[in-house]
C-alpha cells in the first residue's frame, strides 16, 4: 500500500468490518507502518479460521452451532453462538492488539445480532490499558445493527450469509441505523484525519 502512488504515507490506516475487523486488528498488531485502525462491529479474537503469521498460529474462536437461534421471521442469529474469548481455552484466540503502534476506534451497533460487539470493544479497552496503552475510542449507537455501511445506503438488516448459506438477521431499527451510518462516517474521517494527517479539525460533508 505504501508503494502505491495514490497513498500519501508515511503510514496507513485500516478500516475493517465484521470478520474484516479482526483481520485489521491482526494486521495492526503484527505489521509496521499502521498508525490508525477503525473497527466496525468487530471481534477482538480471531474468528472463522486459524490465523497464520510467520511461525505463529492464532486459533479461531470456538462456537456452538446449537445456540443458533431463529427469529419469528425465519432468520438466523449468531449472537449467542460464539464462545467467550476470556474463558479457557478460548483466550488463545485473542489478538495481541497491545502490540499495535497506533490508536483504535471501535464503532459499535448496540443491536448487533451477529456478535457481542460492545462486549468485545470493552475487552479491547481493558486489555490495552492493562498493558499501559491508551484507552481506545468507543462509539456506541443504540438501535443500530451489525452492518454499518456508508451514509445513505439502505440499512442491511438481513441477508444470506456466505458461511452458512442461510438468511441471517443483523439487527437495527431502520431510522436509528440510518442516522448512525451518517454519524459513524463522519467520526471515521475525523479519526483518520487526526491520526494520519495530524489534523484535529475536519470539515463535515454538506451532503
Amino acid at each position: 500500500m505504501l508503494q502505491h502512488p495514490k497513498v500519501k504515507g508515511p503510514s496507513v490506516g485500516l478500516l475493517g468490518f465484521s470478520k474484516g475487523g479482526d483481520l485489521c486488528l491482526s494486521m495492526a498488531s503484527f505489521l509496521k507502518g499502521i498508525t490508525a485502525t477503525v473497527l466496525i462491529n468487530a471481534c477482538v479474537a480471531n474468528t472463522v479460521a486459524p490465523l497464520h503469521y510467520k511461525d505463529m498460529i492464532i486459533p479461531n474462536l470456538g462456537n456452538d452451532p446449537g445456540k443458533l437461534k431463529i427469529t419469528e421471521s425465519g432468520h438466523f442469529t449468531f449472537l449467542d453462538v460464539w464462545n467467550n474469548p476470556l474463558e479457557e481455552p478460548n483466550h488463545l484466540s485473542l489478538i495481541p492488539l497491545e502490540k499495535a503502534q497506533g490508536p483504535f476506534l471501535f464503532i459499535v451497533g448496540m443491536d448487533d445480532h451477529n456478535w457481542k460487539s460492545e462486549f468485545y470493544a470493552h475487552i479491547a479497552s481493558e486489555r490495552l490499558q492493562a498493558h499501559g496503552k491508551d484507552r481506545p475510542q468507543i462509539i456506541c449507537y443504540p438501535e443500530t445493527g451489525h452492518c454499518i455501511d456508508t451514509p445513505y445506503f439502505p440499512p442491511s438488516r438481513a441477508s444470506v450469509h456466505t458461511v452458512i448459506n442461510k438468511a441471517v438477521f443483523y439487527g437495527g431499527e431502520p431510522r436509528a441505523h440510518s442516522r448512525a451510518q451518517v454519524d459513524a462516517w463522519q467520526q471515521i474521517q475525523i479519526f483518520f484525519h487526526k491520526h494520519l494527517n495530524g489534523k484535529k479539525s475536519f470539515k463535515h460533508s454538506k451532503i
